[in-house]
């Protein structure tokens, strides 16, 4: 484990606006919308399914004047691309003009590629999961599928609502349309099919593994420390706090661990302590030394 800590600290981030950086940043961009559009043509649209958005708009659009998908959602993204770019700055256009053309051109490629299933409870689940992992992958890719999280993030900035309120009123909007465009029940699927897509894009940037934090209240703070730092090998901190009861000064150890450290962890403490406080919570991302190096 030192040596793993060690061999960490001599590792180079990559620049977050070199050309490498940039370089990632399009191909997580490029994936991402790949499985998207795999998601929608092989479950969504085969099954009625509008989970929200842009791509949601293209199915009510395909089921009620049968018009092409991909070029519905071109029609939609391009203007709303442009309005993007003035009204929220270059910088997010620039990012956002990816994933606005190439989303829809995936879908077009895809469009004739077999359905696995007919059965719209699994439509929506597994087309959940694929478009939260393409999102997701696009969010890592410090992009934009465009669509209407720009008109989300447009109506944040001209009306001061926070920008999920914002994404929630304009999906719940189009799956209300799909409720009224089919039907009821297609609409309940669509409401299932973005809770998993929620689900997804939270575990694609946040990740599998969860983390652990403790906070350690004891009046053995000097033996703990040197525990923690000689036999578990992870470092802490010291924060100061003070008693609510009896007002007295008082040291809390906050230490950073993984899953499978979180026993010996106890155990440590317990040996030295037995009347330690230790509070344990999830800690779903940790970046920094001796865990995970910085995008």
């Amino acid at each position: 484990m030192a040596q793993l800590t060690r061999d960490r600290r001599f590792r180079k981030p990559i620049p977050l606006n070199g050309p490498v950086r940039h370089i990632l940043d399009s191909i997580f961009i490029i994936i991402g919308s790949l499985i998207i559009s795999i998601g929608f043509n092989l479950f969504f649209l085969p099954n009625g399914i509008a989970s929200g958005g842009v791509s949601g708009l293209s199915v009510l659009a395909k089921s009620w004047l049968g018009l092409e998908p991909a070029f519905t959602q071109w029609a939609l993204n391009i203007p709303l691309f442009v309005l993007g770019f003035l009204l929220l700055g270059t910088n997010y256009g620039i990012r956002s003009l990816l994933g606005s053309m190439i989303l829809p051109l995936f879908v077009l490629m895809t469009k004739d590629w077999p359905i696995p299933t007919a059965n719209p409870l699994l439509a929506s689940i597994y087309g959940g999961i694929c478009v939260g992992l393409g999102i997701g992958l696009v969010f890592r890719g410090r992009g934009s599928t465009g669509g209407l999280t720009i008109l989300a993030q447009v109506i944040q900035k001209l009306s001061g609502l926070s920008f999920s309120l914002c994404v929630v009123l304009l999906d719940g909007t189009v799956i209300i349309l799909a409720a009224f465009v089919m039907s009821m029940e297609q609409a309940l699927y669509a409401l299932v099919a973005l809770y998993v897509t929620g689900k997804v894009i939270d575990t694609v940037e946040l990740g599998f593994n969860y983390t652990k934090v403790a906070y350690i209240i004891s009046d053995h703070t000097d033996s703990l420390t040197d525990v923690i730092l000689r036999d578990l090998d992870r470092g802490l901190t010291k924060l100061h706090a003070q008693g609510g009861y009896t007002g007295d000064e008082r040291t809390v150890l906050m230490v950073v661990v993984g899953q499978n450290e979180v026993t010996r962890l106890k155990t440590l403490v317990q040996s030295v302590d037995p009347g330690a406080f230790v509070i344990i919570s999830n800690a779903h991302e940790v970046l920094g030394e001796g865990f995970k190096l910085h995008r």
